[in-house]
């Protein structure tokens, strides 16, 4: 009888020697390395719909813009790598070690698919609490709407659910984002 292979979990400096995956995003959740697909256009178009609402209103040599495609190191034992779909990090306030980001983003945004679950939210929203990370955006494609959350007490409280208007991010009051300009055309 055949058995499955033994899984082990990964430490910092293995992860570190591993290749990358071409065309798949990974996470390591306390030491487990979880591969997802990419994200479907849908997906990617508000992911960048939201970074193109971001970028004229942010001053380039102050802020940095990533999506999707970096390593946020929220601890190194057990080691846990989360991939939001947008951060914004202040430039003076980024820490960056082994060619990865070792400190909070000022906001992050997720984009919610149909296969997450409550679980992974839960465990995705405790990872950057911990992290210190001052505001999440729950963006749901199927419902068109925001959830903003405001991290208070080392947890997160929802402050707001839009479904039109505008988003004024906490840390950027001159920033605002119609909620119609983040949906694909």
């Amino acid at each position: 009888m055949a058995s499955l292979p033994k899984t082990s979990l990964v430490t910092y400096e293995e992860w570190l020697r591993m290749p990358e995956v071409q065309d798949a995003v990974e996470e390591v959740v306390d030491g487990e390395v979880r591969l997802m697909p990419p994200n479907k256009t849908n997906h990617s178009d508000i992911v960048e719909n939201l970074r193109d609402a971001f970028g004229p209103q942010l001053d380039k040599r102050a802020f940095r813009i990533r999506i999707s495609s970096f390593g946020l190191v929220i601890r190194m034992r057990p080691l846990t790598i989360r991939v939001p779909h947008l951060a914004i990090f202040e430039v003076a306030t980024t820490v960056q070690q082994d060619g990865y980001i070792h400190s909070a983003p000022q906001l992050i945004a997720e984009v919610l698919s149909p296969a997450n679950t409550r679980r992974e939210r839960e465990e995705k929203l405790a990872d950057y609490a911990s992290l210190g990370v001052p505001e999440v955006w729950v963006v749901s494609p199927e419902a068109r709407t925001v959830e903003v959350l405001l991290l208070a007490e080392s947890q997160f409280r929802r402050s707001a659910i839009l479904a039109e208007g505008m988003l004024r991010p906490t840390l950027f009051p001159h920033v605002e984002i119609p909620v119609s300009q983040i949906w694909p055309d």
